[in-house]
Order: structure tokens, then C-alpha cells, then sequence
């Protein structure tokens, strides 16, 4: 009879904030029990490739940790063990993790593993150095909404500099790979190093998002002609000129992967992977907040240049309309290093539209279940679309380095 848990396992339903709540779990110590996930599902019941994938990155930077699957794959008892980094054992320098992404996971831009290691990496025992790889790695954003790599190592990396944690930090993309179409690889390359541990987080304060002062982008091109980047940058510097004059977008042109091939007739050679092209764009404010925009084209094509570049402007000027100092897809990242922090109240202003998002909500309700006081809410004027959200830290810190 296995022993008893130390503590009771918090039990959740769904598969939705299903990464979120592992997350939790990881910092925190707590195990979880979750179920019913997609046990209405008449043909995919139970846990998607992805999300296994992800079990598998959360297993090999951790030691100890505990999983386990019900038949079906609808239930999961996660029992966390120790952030050790990416090679345990391998001496200070650390090795470098392989992970790979295969093309079943090929639904979810490589982001969608990124953002989550970046938020447990700070609390590491040792510094951790993934390369994420494979068929299914894609760069580029996604239309299942995930961020371009590009977005997160210029609009999210450099967010965790406001938490005394900015050293040693890098995001290398070693080969891009866009959505693909159907029966193609992606093909994408990513390293991430994040040498930079932390006893805990320092206690954030950030109510003033200024006003934008620059633009900065990079049009990507993979395997198709460098004159698209031309094009797009072209046409989003048409919109945003008018705004911000000091507006400069980089263009980035390279040749499509090329992935092993797994054909009886070709055995051991090579394919090319998915083509495409894109462009991300962030603008930063005066007091140093970060708004971003990603487009791509998509894997059936027939978006033109001019369409990418100027959907990215708008949606970037969409973005920065709902105000705040955090944007959407960077809130989740914020808000959990202010709850592992030092027990001290941080507070943020954050737009309505953006601490109303329902993924927002269950953060809070999450947080509170895995032991975190709840959020302190109030307006930041009477004219103003902002709320300064106080949350109370934790002071969980790094539990696997005693550092000053």
C-alpha cells in the first residue's frame, strides 16, 4: 500500500488551465487530481498530445515528480517533485535538455511550452537550458493563439527584469518552422537559457503604463521570398507611422527546415518543412511597459503580405487601447511571480478588459486554491478603463537553492 500524502491532493475538473494548474502545482508543492478531462469527448477523450508533451518537459526538469494516468487518460494525479533544472548532476555549467515536439503536437506554437518553463525556471535548483525541437515545433504564432517566439523573448523575457531577475537570460531560435498544412512538418528549432535562480522574487509595482514611445518588430520569411517582409513592414509602418514615427521592423529571411524523412522510399534523408511568413510587433511605453501583436499567414495560404503587416498594426493598436501595464498574454506570467514573491503586497494596473478575461478569473480562483490570498481590486480613477490589482506574495520562493 503506497504511503499516505503528506498533504491532500487539490482536486479540479476539465481540461481547461489544465498548464496553469501543473504550473501551480510545481511551485507550490501541492499535488493535484484532475478529471474529466474530455470525458464527453465521443473520439479524443482524456489528455491531447500536447499536453503529454508537457508532462514530459515538467518530468525532466524536476526530480521526484509523480504521474500518473487513468485507461482513458481523463485523469491525472500529479504528485510535483523538486525543479532541478535541465541536466541534474552535470556540474554548474548544467547540460542542455532535448525536447521533442512531435508533429501530433503540431496544433500549438512552441510558446505554449515556453512561457510556463520561463515562469518555473527562476525557481530552479540549477540553471535550465531546454532546446525544443521536432516536427511539430512551430515559431511563428499560431491560430490556435499562441505567441511567436519572436513575442515572447522581446514582450515576455524582459517583463521578469521589474522581479530582480534579468541575468543570463536568452531565448535563440536555431531554425524557424511556420504552421504547417496538412501531411508537411514544421520543423522549428528553439533554445532557451535561464541561468538566473532566485531565493524569491522581489515584491513588483508598476502603476504607471506611460505613454507608447517606440515600435519595434521583426517580419519573418521562411522559405519564401525575402521581397514579403518588404511588403509587410511596408504596410504596418503605414498605420503605424501616424502614431509612432519611431517605428522599425526588422526582416528576418530564411530557408525552410529541413526535417528527416520517415518515407520506406527514403530512408535517412531529408524534407522540407512548412513555409510561411509573419510579423511581430511590440511597442514600449515611456515607463517601460510592453504591448504586443503577432500575425502570420496561414498554412493554406492566400493572405498577401500587405494583409499580414496591417493586421499586425491594428491588432498591436488594439492591444495598447486596453491599457494598463501588462498586456493580455503577459498577465498570467506577472501575476504568478507576484504570488511566489516575498510576502509584501505588489500591485499592477491592469485594463478591464484584460483582469476580466475569463482565463484571468480562474487564475485567481486557482491561485487562491493553492494557497495565495485572493486579489485586491479597486479602480485607479474615476475616468479610467484601469484597476490596480494587489496580490499578496507567498514568499514560496526557490526551496532547492538557499541564495541571499
Amino acid at each position: 500500500m503506497a504511503a499516505e500524502d503528506p498533504q491532500p491532493l487539490l482536486r479540479f475538473t476539465g481540461h481547461r488551465h489544465l498548464t496553469t494548474r501543473l504550473l501551480l502545482s510545481t511551485l507550490t508543492g501541492r499535488p493535484i487530481r484532475i478529471s474529466q478531462i474530455r470525458s464527453t469527448s465521443p473520439t479524443t477523450p482524456g489528455l491531447t498530445p500536447h499536453e503529454v508533451s508537457f508532462l514530459r518537459l515538467l518530468d525532466a526538469v524536476t526530480n521526484g515528480t509523480q504521474i500518473e494516468f487513468s485507461m482513458t487518460g481523463t485523469t491525472l494525479v500529479y504528485r510535483p517533485g523538486l525543479i532541478t533544472g535541465s541536466a541534474e548532476g552535470l556540474g554548474a555549467q548544467g547540460g542542455v535538455l532535448r525536447h521533442e515536439i512531435t508533429r501530433e503536437c503540431a496544433g500549438r506554437g512552441v510558446s505554449w511550452w515556453i512561457i510556463p518553463l520561463c515562469i518555473l525556471a527562476p525557481f530552479s535548483k540549477g540553471s535550465v537550458n531546454v532546446t525544443f525541437w521536432g516536427e511539430g515545433c512551430i515559431t511563428s504564432s499560431t491560430p490556435a493563439g499562441d505567441m511567436s517566439i519572436d513575442s515572447v523573448r522581446t514582450a515576455i523575457l524582459p517583463l521578469y527584469k521589474g522581479f530582480g531577475i534579468e541575468r543570463n537570460i536568452e531565448v535563440r531560435v536555431l531554425k524557424r518552422g511556420c504552421v504547417p498544412r496538412s501531411g508537411v512538418a514544421a520543423g522549428g528549432e528553439v533554445q532557451v537559457v535561464f541561468g538566473h535562480q532566485v531565493r524569491v522574487p522581489k515584491t513588483l509595482h508598476l502603476l504607471n503604463p506611460g505613454r507608447v514611445k517606440k515600435v519595434r518588430g521583426v517580419a519573418y520569411a521562411v522559405g519564401v521570398s525575402g521581397a514579403n517582409n518588404a511588403r509587410a513592414i511596408e504596410s504596418a509602418r503605414g498605420v503605424l507611422n501616424k502614431f509612432v514615427p519611431d517605428t522599425y521592423i526588422f526582416s528576418d529571411v530564411s530557408a525552410a527546415p529541413q526535417v528527416e524523412s520517415k518515407e520506406k522510399g527514403n530512408p535517412g534523408g531529408k524534407k522540407k518543412g512548412a513555409v510561411g511568413f509573419g510579423v511581430s510587433l511590440v511597442a514600449e511605453s515611456s515607463t517601460g511597459c510592453l504591448y504586443s501583436a503577432d500575425v502570420a499567414s496561414p498554412p493554406t495560404g492566400g493572405v498577401t503580405p500587405e494583409d499580414v503587416g496591417k493586421q499586425a498594426a491594428y491588432q498591436l493598436l488594439e492591444t495598447i487601447e486596453q491599457g494598463g501595464c501588462v498586456e493580455k498574454s503577459a498577465a498570467e506570467t506577472v501575476l504568478c511571480l507576484m504570488a511566489m514573491g516575498s510576502e509584501d503586497v505588489g500591485r499592477v494596473a491592469l485594463g478591464k478588459d484584460v483582469i476580466g478575461d475569463e482565463d484571468m478569473v480562474q487564475l485567481g480562483r486557482d491561485l487562491r486554491e493553492f494557497g495565495g490570498a485572493g486579489w485586491g481590486l479597486r479602480d485607479k480613477g474615476e475616468e479610467s478603463e484601469e484597476l490596480v490589482v494587489s496580490v499578496v506574495g507567498r514568499g514560496v520562493g526557490n526551496v532547492g537553492r538557499k541564495m541571499a
